[in-house]
């Protein structure tokens, strides 16, 4: 009967991609979309399986664990609707709703769980309580994250389907991780939402009322399950509004917006003492390092000081961008994680070699860059378990992969290449 039930969704929602005018939208055509959605389908049952067989040795359990929650609360659903909405805003912790960016004892952060949970609950009303056939629900959903993006940089990029295609749909570690039952779907959904409806709002000069109901949503998805993201979009979807606004040299704007974030960042602990930005990033590292796991490395213990954020750079860097290194490698799974970062790392090379020309700098492309590498850093400073970083950095290495490839001149390479073979 499960296998049927599947079945049966499966049939369903392969068919809804395909009339979702959202997708339809994209250019996609229906067998393109198909394909992309049975891919983050089969993403999604990979998700699951090897968070059964391996979930201990890939540090993947958090996926089951909330299965498992959901099927509690799918019955409270069923028993006591009124509860079951209800009982997300019960505090006990003792400072209350004030602990915004709190790692530990703030219900902020027990919300991005207990939303979860309670999401995959209102799907148990109509797999029966399945966690396959839960993840065809999610696949649909988390599909709106991808389009969004896709639909930006096929109008940033024209004429540059088949990179943008590829960069968008198939990085390994993208469609794994943001298709699996975790979070990571919806908080790039929540990012694809306010990327799409900025872009276009700022492009067509369009800030209608429901696109700005649209971005609050976004930021209220990205908010809930990832409350410390709002620390790094903020000053960059600040510098690309004013870039686009004042028409004035976009590095330049970037620069100063982020230099006075910065400083904001070290000295809003004088404005209020609960703004101590540093400190967070610091209780955050030491909650991680108590954590351990077996993909933990050695790192250099933060301080809440400017000097000691500088000095640590350096290894924040490395960490959360060229890591896991070959020598990391303990199963398939880091295997995979490290072959795709270097492979990555092969193709930036070709983009400084090979760039093509015309294409330049625009507030979005610096709004890409500044906020993925914000991003990058932040998981530098604060998760020393490579597994972990593998799976948070996943939902902004689109807006790295995408411009690169785009942008790469792959006539000159087939030419260079295919040119001195055929010579030979």
């Amino acid at each position: 009967m499960e296998h049927l039930l599947f079945a049966a969704y499966l049939v369903l929602f392969a068919w809804l991609v395909t009339k979702t005018g959202f997708f339809k939208a994209s250019g996609l055509t229906p067998s393109q979309l198909v394909i992309i959605f049975l891919l983050k389908v089969m993403a999604g049952i990979l998700y699951g399986w090897i968070g059964v067989y391996y979930g201990e040795m890939a540090q993947m359990v958090d996926t089951w664990a909330y299965h498992y929650e959901s099927l509690t609360e799918y019955h409270l659903l069923q028993s006591n609707p009124k509860l079951f909405f209800s009982n997300i805003f019960q505090n006990t912790y003792q400072d209350g709703y004030t602990k915004f960016l709190a790692s530990e004892n703030s219900w902020w952060n027990d919300l991005k769980g207990t939303f979860f949970v309670k999401t995959l609950a209102i799907f148990n009303l109509a797999s029966f309580g399945n966690y396959y056939v839960n993840v065809i629900f999610y696949s649909f959903l988390s599909l709106f994250g991808p389009i969004a993006i896709y639909r930006v940089m096929m109008d940033v990029f024209p004429g540059r389907k088949l990179p943008v295609l590829l960069a968008t749909f198939l990085v390994p570690s993208v469609i794994y991780w943001t298709s699996g039952l975790h979070k990571d779907g919806v908080i790039f959904v929540g990012l694809g939402i306010v990327i799409y409806h900025i872009y276009f709002g700022l492009k067509e000069g369009d800030f209608s009322v429901k696109r700005w109901l649209a971005i609050l949503f976004g930021v209220l998805l990205v908010l809930v399950l990832r409350n410390f993201l709002i620390i790094p979009i903020l000053p960059a979807l600040l510098a690309w509004v004013l870039s686009v606004r004042l028409k004035y040299k976009p590095w330049l704007i970037f620069s100063i917006v982020y230099i006075l974030f910065i400083t904001l960042f070290f000295t809003a602990k004088f404005i209020h003492p609960r703004l101590n930005f540093p400190e967070e990033v610091v209780a955050r590292q030491e909650a991680f390092l108590k954590l351990g796991g077996g993909s933990a490395v050695p790192v250099n213990k933060m301080k809440p000081t400017f000097a000691n954020f500088v000095f640590n750079s350096p290894q924040a860097f490395t960490l959360s961008t060229i890591r896991p290194y070959p020598s990391d490698v303990r199963h398939l799974l880091s295997l995979a994680a490290a072959a795709e970062i270097n492979f990555l790392l092969l193709l930036f090379i070709a983009f400084l070699i090979w760039r093509r020309k015309g294409t330049p700098w625009s507030p979005f492309l610096l709004f890409c860059v500044y906020f993925s590498f914000s991003v990058l850093m932040m998981i530098g400073y604060t998760v020393d378990v490579l597994g972990a970083i593998v799976r948070y950095r996943s939902i902004v290495l689109t807006l790295l992969v995408v411009p690169v490839l785009a942008q790469i001149d792959w006539a000159k390479i087939n030419r260079l290449f295919l040119g001195n073979i055929a010579n030979k």
